[in-house]
């Protein structure tokens, strides 16, 4: 909460300043859309060595690709400054690699997983934009997220050894999130840029980077949070 204060406070007064210059230049909307790149920051591994027995488990988060589509407003607050509100549908999560290990006296577990979590956010992106040419400018802003749904969808190797005895699992799946899982508000901050080859069309990219633990029942520790590339276009409506 205290991080979502201070997202906000930073945008505050980005908005106070630019009310210095005070502007006539008119309000317009519009669409955009693109592609997203977006992985999960995480602790990487866990080992635990008791003596007795030896437990890993370790994940490997990778980009994996999605999309964003949504609608924006922009509106000049000064001669070089504007505030663009946006809704967008963002497709977010993880390429995932997940290994666990056990060894205990003479037995041992190994379980590979490799799958993709998928999770799907209406977010609410508010960007402090700062016209560097009439042209070309550049934002930051908070960016306030609420998952509406996701799959995860992968396949599971598992080999069990016990003395000269060894058994091997193997499985596939594709199901819809557990969505008691996970917290369903997400709230992130974003830094961009966009150029407009004309008054209507033009070229956007921006990371977001989250900052509030998407897993519940976690360790205070131990925490999962989104991470996303955006490159699209973006269209006014004059």
């Amino acid at each position: 909460m205290k991080k979502l204060f201070l997202g906000l406070a930073f945008i505050g007064a980005l908005f106070v300043n630019a009310q210095e210059k005070k502007t006539s230049l008119p309000i317009s909307f519009g669409v955009k859309g693109g592609f997203n790149a977006s992985t999960l920051s995480r602790t990487n591994s866990d080992r635990y060595n008791y003596g007795s027995h030896y437990e890993e488990q370790n994940n490997d988060d990778r980009l994996k690709p999605g999309f964003h589509a949504g609608v924006f407003v922009n509106i000049p607050v000064a001669q070089k400054f504007s505030v663009q509100p946006e809704l967008l549908f963002s497709q977010l999560g993880s390429k995932v690699e997940e290994r666990y290990r056990y060894a205990s006296g003479g037995s041992i577990y190994k379980r590979d997983v490799d799958f993709t979590t998928n999770l799907n956010y209406l977010t609410l992106p508010i960007m402090v934009q700062y016209n560097i040419l009439p042209q070309l400018y550049v934002e930051a802003g908070p960016e306030f997220g609420l998952l509406i749904g996701g799959k995860l969808r992968g396949d599971m190797n598992v080999e069990e050894r016990s003395g000269s005895q060894t058994n091997i699992y193997r499985d596939s799946f594709s199901n819809k999130l557990v969505m008691d899982f996970y917290n369903r508000f997400n709230f992130g901050l974003g830094v961009g840029a966009g150029y407009y080859f004309t008054p209507k069309f033009g070229v956007t990219a921006r990371f977001t980077a989250g900052l509030t633990n998407i897993m519940k029942y976690t360790d205070s520790d131990y925490k999962v949070r989104n991470n996303a590339i955006q490159v699209g276009v973006a269209y006014k409506f004059k």
